[in-house]
């Protein structure tokens, strides 16, 4: 049974901040510039869906470390006229000389995880103007002033930042000169708190919002998208095909070519469901990691709430290995698979005699296999390369940057929702200064997604032109009887799903407010092949916030799991807005990690 909420008589919660509550609007993200942007948009009557395309444009300025108008994004969204819930599929995919065959005449066995070589074709920008023009309001110039604004007169540097920049400083001084000359004015690192500048992104921006003429509001933005489709797209393959270092420690040359740049359409998809504890959760599909949080949910579904309580070593267990078992079918059967086969995958991974005979699976002691379950579908069997612990435990889950530019978990986060009923929950990332080459023309880097694909051609995820490349990004939506109640997501690579769940478990089972779900010790496990280069796992591995206390961690230890404790505040960046469809009532709340992500709203 449910955990029973505290009576009115009973000291509240103990949080970092309130769950703000309001009926006008309400916006959270990984950036307090990001989230303000969006709640001035609202407030200056603009909708959810111009709302979040200003603050992602932000995001790009405010924390280049994350994300870029290189990467990508996924997000999924529903209207005040619609309530079905849709996604928007703005993963960019491999360009067309991106095969295995050039990767192996290269002499690598993987992809690179820093490099243009390494780079899908950047869908960020083009899917938030799609976005903009099909359900948007406002003109693109008001949409892009916010960004064009920070960018000119600058945005501090908030300390995650100047750590990456420090991290990286060598590579960028030694091989990437034009990193250094953007990233690093005056020649140093900058220090935390300091304001940064990006002019030549500024311009690019500015050269969108004015670069066509247009009778209508559609037309201004679709002449802006040919900008970027010709002049942007030009600039950045030109720059990419000079060969430059990559984190193999050899030098490549890219194979982004212009008319790759034209091959990308975003999409909006049919989102894909399951139910836990009577609320819908909407995901995206198979070529994203969304179906993890999925499979995890209806395992967990059949189980008391008091095995899956985050608060106690069980709970912390038995969602380990919940989502020990769904990764390992990530990794054996997700992919950009055709339609009909990804159906028939989605619809057997989430069928109750399958997630019930997973979730017997669960025994007291922590597994150290690779378990793949029998969908009648050949699994495909990653290599699994065991990763050396990392003595820098403080940090797992926030950007970890080694010098060859390698990055694990770098991205961020915005949720909107309106007082007309309009959500949406978006996750850009990609594009991160530290992936590529700056392009000083333009002012951002692309992209390595790629890394995220395999050479092995039997794999559901492998390499291909013209395939999207199976992204990490997996941003969430919430339905009652089919009408949409939350919008959430969070930064964090391989770790994104895993933190959505423990908070899903603390609301919908528990009955946990959203702040003091978000404020709560987290935890992940790191028992599954990494997305990102060099592609390693840790067998038993888990990772816990410190807060979770001694006793709690001796058990998981007793129970097998090879524990590493990280920092007290280390965990997650989650941020979610709800909206309840009976009196109009918004909320909002957002991750105080780091001191970066705000929730705004009234």
């Amino acid at each position: 049974m449910s955990r029973p909420r505290p009576s009115p008589n009973d000291a509240p919660p103990h949080t970092t901040r309130p769950t703000l509550s309001g009926s006008f609007g309400m916006c959270a993200s990984t950036h307090w510039l990001a989230s303000a942007t969006a709640q001035s948009v609202l407030e200056r009557g603009g909708n959810a869906f111009d709302a979040a395309t200003a603050g992602a444009f932000v995001l790009h300025v405010a924390e280049p470390h994350l994300n870029g108008p290189g990467g990508d994004l996924v997000a999924v969204l529903a209207t005040a006229a619609d309530p079905s819930p849709l996604v928007l599929a703005g993963q960019g995919h491999a360009p067309r000389g991106a095969t295995p065959e050039h990767f192996r005449g290269e002499g690598l066995d993987h992809v690179p995880g820093a490099g243009a070589l390494a780079a899908a074709v950047p869908g960020a920008v083009d899917s938030w103007l799609w976005l903009l023009a099909e359900f948007g309001t406002w003109e693109l110039a008001d949409v892009l002033a916010y960004a064009i604004h920070y960018a000119e007169r600058g945005v501090p540097v908030v300390p995650q930042l100047a750590r990456v920049l420090a991290t990286v400083e060598e590579l960028f001084r030694t091989q990437w000169p034009t990193s250094y000359a953007q990233w690093m004015p005056g020649g140093r690192i900058p220090r935390p708190h300091e304001t940064l500048l990006n002019p030549a992104y500024a311009r690019t921006l500015r050269r969108l919002s004015t670069g066509g003429a247009g009778e209508t509001r559609i037309a201004r933005i679709t002449a802006a998208r040919r900008t970027w489709r010709g002049y942007v797209a030009a600039v950045a393959a030109e720059f990419a095909a000079t060969p430059h270092r990559h984190s193999s420690g050899r030098d490549h040359a890219g194979v982004i070519t212009a008319a790759d740049f034209t091959d990308f359409h975003p999409s909006l998809e049919p989102a894909v469901t399951a139910t836990f504890r009577g609320t819908t959760v909407a995901k995206a599909g198979l070529w994203s990691q969304g179906p993890v949080l999925l499979q995890a949910l209806t395992m967990l579904d059949h189980l008391d709430d008091e095995q899956i309580d985050p608060s106690t070593a069980e709970g912390v267990h038995t969602l380990t290995e919940a989502l020990k078992l769904a990764m390992a079918d990530r990794e054996a059967y997700y992919g950009h698979l055709d339609p009909a086969q990804a159906e028939a995958v989605v619809r057997s991974l989430l069928s109750p005699r399958y997630s019930k005979e997973r979730a017997d699976l669960i025994r007291p002691v922590a597994s150290t296999a690779f378990r793949p379950g029998d969908i009648g579908v050949t699994p495909y069997i990653p290599p699994l390369v065991a990763r050396q612990h990392d003595v820098r435990a403080d940090g797992v889950g926030e950007p970890t940057v080694q010098q060859t530019g390698e990055t694990r978990g770098d991205t961020c986060h915005i949720d909107v929702v309106d007082r007309w009923g309009n959500i949406i929950s978006a996750t850009p990332s990609g594009g991160w200064l530290q992936s590529s080459p700056a392009i000083p023309e333009l002012g951002f880097a692309l992209g390595t997604r790629l890394q995220m694909t395999w050479l092995d051609e039997t794999a559901p995820s492998r390499l291909a032109p013209g395939r999207r490349p199976r992204t990490t990004l997996t941003p969430t939506l919430l339905l009652r009887e089919g009408v949409p109640v939350a919008a959430l997501g969070t930064p964090g690579g391989d770790q994104q799903d895993q933190w959505q769940l423990i908070y899903l478990v603390r609301t919908l089972a528990l009955g946990l407010d959203p702040q003091e779900a978000i404020d709560a010790p987290a935890f992940h496990t790191t028992a599954v092949p990494s997305s990102f280069w060099p592609r390693t796992w840790t067998p038993g591995g888990l990772v816990i916030e410190e807060r979770a206390g001694e006793v709690i961690i001796d058990e998981l230890r007793a129970r097998g799991h090879d524990v590493t404790v990280s920092g007290p505040w280390s965990q997650g960046r989650l941020s979610v807005v709800t909206r309840d469809p009976d009196s109009g009532l918004l909320r909002a709340a957002a991750n105080p990690r780091g001191a970066q992500g705000y929730a705004a709203g009234r």
